[in-house]
């Protein structure tokens, strides 16, 4: 049996089809806005795997998931009459033409500008344009829609950025690294007291501080973060894989034993 090459068109259809109150799923036609949200997130994280790991057939297959969340909310929208998908498209169409000046002459989807910008020059109209927007919807505040609901780690180099855009920030990465020195020795003052709200601060403010020093050296914080818990991850498997293989429970060895493993675990993902 071939194939069928399906389009946009189906599967708006099969969304439709699904929410069909009397002969629709049971499980889609009980869903909310609200009630989708988790699936949305994880559908992001696995096609953000699936990128890590360069597994290109996986990228396309949650790429498929990731528009069905897109296409779900569209028809909660339509069905309540908030919006629907074209109102999606054409929203973001206007908004990506808006942002990009520098390559829709006119605002117009084949209008050409001579010359290219740097990427520096489209960063700086990029925010310009998004403090604008900001205004429009009355929200003055520097930090006003940084979303609540992002990572910690992302949401922490958004505020970041967001007020190093008006020159409240740390001059050089040496400067942050000194600050965070100054953190680690708050939290071990407060650790020497057994302050439990005070270390629970002073880790945070060490956390961000690190977010802030990986924002100076031009690095993602969450992106450096998932690669140290992958590398620990293969580590520790490795770890576990040559504990097993001499008949050694990992519950029940020493810290020199466990130091020996690591160190060997560290030296096999090195030669790879």
């Amino acid at each position: 049996m071939n194939a069928v090459d399906y389009s946009l068109a189906d599967l708006l259809r099969v969304m439709q089809r699904l929410r069909d109150p009397q002969l629709g799923c049971p499980w889609d036609l009980d869903q909310t806005f609200s009630s989708i949200v988790p699936s949305t997130l994880e559908e992001c994280y696995e096609l953000a795997q699936a990128i890590e790991h360069e597994d290109y057939q996986h990228v396309a297959e949650e790429l498929g998931d990731v528009l069905f969340q897109v296409i779900f909310y569209a028809q909660l929208g339509t069905e309540q009459d908030l919006f629907s998908f074209d109102t999606v498209v054409s929203g973001l169409v206007t908004k990506l033409i808006r942002r990009h000046p520098h390559v829709f002459a006119d605002g117009e989807i084949e209008g050409l500008v001579a010359g290219r910008s740097s990427v520096v020059d489209v960063r700086q109209t990029w925010e310009l344009i998004k403090q604008q927007e900001r205004r429009e919807r009355n929200e003055a505040g520097v930090l006003a829609d940084v979303p609540l609901a992002l990572p910690a780690l992302s949401r922490a180099q958004k505020v970041q950025r967001r007020a190093a855009q008006v020159n409240f920030d740390w001059a050089s990465a040496p400067a942050v690294l000194d600050k965070v020195q100054e953190e680690l020795g708050e939290l071990r003052a407060a650790m020497s007291e057994e302050d439990a709200q005070g270390i629970q601060e002073e880790v945070g403010d060490v956390l961000f501080t690190c977010v802030n020093l990986a924002r100076h050296l031009g690095f993602d914080a969450e992106e450096s973060l998932r690669q140290a818990t992958a590398k620990f991850e293969h580590r520790f498997a490795a770890m576990e894989a040559s504990a097993g293989a001499n008949g050694l429970d990992l519950g029940s060895l020493s810290e020199v034993k466990f130091d020996q493993l690591w160190a060997q675990a560290k030296a096999q993902q090195r030669e790879k």
